[in-house]
């Protein structure tokens, strides 16, 4: 396919322009033109022609299609999402797509957006991520390096740029990993609340106010946060949790893979106590409608539009609303990732005492395979762990109970029973 080498907006060539480049100017392809422009700089260099050079460089400036930073952000994009570019030797995720456009709207758009790409150098980048260290953004800033390094990869496999200026940048912050898991205590006052809202809870009053804002969360996003902690999901598997993913006679949920991280189905046994947080689920989302949701958690900003496309609730509902009910309940530093990390950190202690490699199978790791080789299981063993992993939910699940006093704890004497029963 050939593209016209003068973009809209701009005046026709005129009868020296195209005499310049021998009258091929609409229909030159793109690397065509840029290697008449060359040629015609060269002769411009040999004859001392100032105006063939002028000439010249107008060629080569309108030959490009990626002019500048914002351009070359909506064809990254586009590439990204059609496959044609693969950082990572695999197509993004339709969610790593939506956050990578909320970064560059947010962050770098207004403020290199408008740049040539031969002027985004490393002191127009660190000017990006410095606004970003001062408005106090932390691993987001290594996240918008990430994203424009990508960029300006595809621009140079574009042959728009000779050099990624990015990649000799390193992250700006220095990043810790979390390690925050909920005590006992913790735990216990977070999924009352979920389970029941306490009444006149308030937020911290802010400066100025004689008590906070009072604080409601609506009981569709506490039954998502309780099924974090039961079934040890990510926030966007259980928050896009679909109707047709679900198999409740079988107790299993089939998350595909496209909602994967590993880019891989994962197969999660639901539990006694959380097919009963589905149903509620399911019975909240019914009402009101004639036909069935296709989502557990519906999106609440639709309800009221009969020609919205149904939407589920988005992971950034689930992480505030855990943000503002930790607040009102004095818990600090909590994220719907720590129940995850609160779960496993359960089973693979001496407390339930779980296989390591089954908690990863629990989670979702698909690299972990208890020892074995990759091609093992990738080409031969097909086997899903649901036993396993079914073992290890009820575990975890029965302690999660016992822990916030909905089952109470066996004592000593239970105990030993059940001891002396497996020696016999």
């Amino acid at each position: 396919m050939t593209l016209g080498i003068f973009v809209d907006g701009e005046d026709e060539p005129t009868e020296a322009d195209r005499d310049a480049i021998g009258g091929e100017a609409q229909a030159l392809t793109l690397r065509a033109a840029r290697r008449r422009a060359r040629q015609v700089r060269a002769e411009a260099e040999d004859g001392n022609d100032p105006a063939a050079e002028k000439l010249a460089r107008k060629v080569a400036a309108r030959a490009e299609p990626l002019k500048t930073f914002e351009d070359l952000a909506d064809a990254y994009l586009v590439a990204c999402e059609k496959g044609r570019w693969k950082p990572k030797r695999k197509q993004k995720r339709a969610r790593t797509l939506r956050d990578e456009t909320g970064i560059l709207a947010r962050n770098v758009r207004p403020i290199i957006g408008k740049l040539r790409l031969e002027d985004v150098n490393k002191a127009a980048i660190r000017k990006v991520l410095d606004a970003m260290i001062d408005r106090g953004v932390g691993a987001q800033t290594n996240r918008t390096h990430a994203v424009i390094r990508q960029a300006l990869a595809y621009a140079v496999s574009q042959e728009r740029l000779v050099f990624n200026v990015a990649s000799t940048m390193a992250p700006p912050v220095q990043e810790t990993p979390r390690t925050r898991a909920l005590s006992d205590e913790d735990l216990k006052t977070l999924w009352t609340a979920c389970e029941a809202m306490p009444e006149g809870l308030r937020l911290p009053p802010r400066k100025g106010q004689e008590q906070g804002d009072k604080l409601y969360v609506a009981r569709p996003t506490r039954i998502a946060l309780q099924l974090c902690a039961l079934l040890l999901q990510r926030r966007q598997e259980i928050s896009g949790m679909r109707l047709m993913e679900l198999d409740l006679a079988n107790r299993i949920w089939t998350i595909p893979a496209e909602r994967m991280k590993s880019g891989r189905p994962h197969l999660v046994p639901l539990t006694d106590r959380a097919l009963e947080l589905i149903e509620d689920a399911l019975a909240l989302a019914r009402e009101g409608r004639d036909d069935p949701p296709e989502y557990v958690f519906p999106s609440p900003r639709l309800t009221n539009d009969p020609d919205a496309t149904e939407k589920p609730l988005t992971p950034d509902s689930v992480t505030r609303a855990m943000a503002r009910l930790c607040k009102g309940l004095g818990l600090t530093q909590v994220s719907p990732h720590d129940l995850r990390r609160t779960g496993a950190s359960a089973l693979a202690s001496e407390r339930l005492g779980t296989a390591p490699h089954v908690v990863s199978q629990v989670l979702g790791h698909s690299g972990d395979l208890g020892g074995a080789a990759a091609v093992t299981w990738r080409h031969y063993a097909q086997h899903d762990f649901m036993p396993e992993k079914r073992r290890a939910l009820e575990a975890w699940e029965g302690l999660l109970l016992e822990v916030v006093g909905e089952r109470q704890r066996p004592s000593n004497l239970e105990k030993l029973g059940r001891a002396r029963k497996r020696r016999a």
